[in-house]
């Protein structure tokens, strides 16, 4: 695939996890991980002592793992089916 079709899904899929093409399934778990661990809610718990400001931070990070679920979730079926090693 060239960057100029893929399409606009695709493509914000692929910046959320932060990779470019050609991604193997091994590329796109690892950054499915990392994404996870840089967003994983529990790790605003010491942030800071006022609350309201940690809950905006935590529900921000709520958010964005379902975000990068669900970039996961789009490129595992459209670019990795029947479990092709590369794309």
């Amino acid at each position: 695939m060239s960057d100029d079709v893929i399409p606009k899904e695709i493509a914000h899929a692929l910046e959320i996890l932060e990779l470019t093409l050609p991604i193997t399934s091994e590329d796109l778990e690892r950054a499915k991980r990392v994404q996870l661990y840089n967003w994983n809610p529990a790790r605003y718990s010491n942030l800071t002592n006022n609350p309201k400001k940690y809950m905006q931070a935590y529900k921000k990070a709520e958010e964005m793992t379902k975000v990068v679920e669900a970039a996961y979730a789009l490129l595992i079926a459209v670019l990795v089916p029947d479990d092709e090693n590369a794309i």
